[in-house]
């Protein structure tokens, strides 16, 4: 059964409110450009105050040593003196003077020791701050990176939003971005906001599959650039008659509340060509659907 056009107009019709909006994937996209930077300008502050940190330790660690060794150095001097005036003054025996030397040899293997440690922990000092340099260098380098990569996505979104227009659609409502030709049609795929089927019509018994409709081409008129077709969603039929080339022609399927619309971009003889853009699966109604 075959509704009027008239029938169609008043189940489908939404408010004729029209106004513009600023599309969403352009907000998204500074927002994302936004979190990207602030995470890694984050990443690196913190990265910078670990090796700062590490460092601190690594030079107080040192400074104890040197003071321990200086200790050393000091006791050491101190029993060689003791012993030197012992030696005179109260006439050590042999096997004293011996446990003495032994003592002190002892006293020089510890200060070994400790210079070995103090050696490789100065080494180790080094080896953390070249590596803190270098990530700091290749943070830096990310950085700068992601930043191109920021404003490079941005101006092709800008050079998109450009090429691509909207317009009030036969509902009366404000249409998202259109495509006027089949170039800006891959734009629209590529933004991938919306699905997007291109389609070439030409007259035809029996209705063509476009996406998840079907349509009936029934009239063209090259001259004043007008056509006229047959939607067959959801076991129903409407007819739009003498739409125009870049009029948003917008319907609404069962189940959803966000306008479907058909594009024509361009009428020739016998065919007519444009695309079906839906809503992906998931996508928030419009006000206009939600205010029927």
């Amino acid at each position: 059964m075959t509704d009027s056009p008239e029938t169609a107009r008043s189940t489908s019709e939404p408010s004729h409110e029209s106004y513009a909006y600023t599309p969403r994937w352009v907000i998204i996209a500074f927002l994302i450009a936004f979190g990207l930077s602030g995470y890694l300008v984050y990443a690196l502050v913190q990265q910078k105050k670990q090796a700062a940190l590490a460092s601190d330790a690594a030079v107080r660690r040192a400074g104890a040593l040197t003071a321990e060794l200086d200790k050393t150095n000091a006791a050491i001097a101190d029993m060689k003196t003791e012993l030197q005036v012992t030696e005179q003054k109260l006439g050590l025996t042999e096997d004293e003077l011996a446990s003495a030397r032994s003592m002190a040899v002892a006293v020089r293997k510890d200060q070994k020791k400790q210079q070995a440690a103090s050696d490789l922990l100065r080494q180790q000092i080094g080896q953390v701050q070249q590596q803190t340099a270098t990530q700091y260098g290749q943070v830096s380098d990310e950085l700068n990176s992601t930043k191109g990569d920021v404003a490079s996505e941005r101006k092709d979104l800008d050079d998109t939003k450009g090429k691509l227009t909207t317009a009030i659609g036969d509902l009366g409502v404000q249409s998202g971005l259109i495509a006027r030709n089949h170039e800006e049609v891959e734009e629209l795929k590529r933004l991938n906001e919306r699905n997007i089927y291109e389609f070439k019509l030409g007259k035809a018994k029996l209705p063509q599959h476009v996406g998840p409709i079907q349509l009936m081409l029934r009239k063209i008129n090259t001259k004043r650039q007008t056509f006229t077709i047959d939607i067959l969603a959801d076991d129903r039929s409407a007819e739009r008659k003498d739409k125009t080339v870049e009029e948003p022609i917008q319907f609404y399927t069962r189940g959803s509340r966000t306008l479907e619309e058909i594009v024509v971009y361009e009428v020739q003889k016998n065919s007519i060509s444009g695309y079906l853009s839906t809503p992906k699966a998931g996508a928030p109604a419009s006000s206009n659907a939600a205010n029927q």
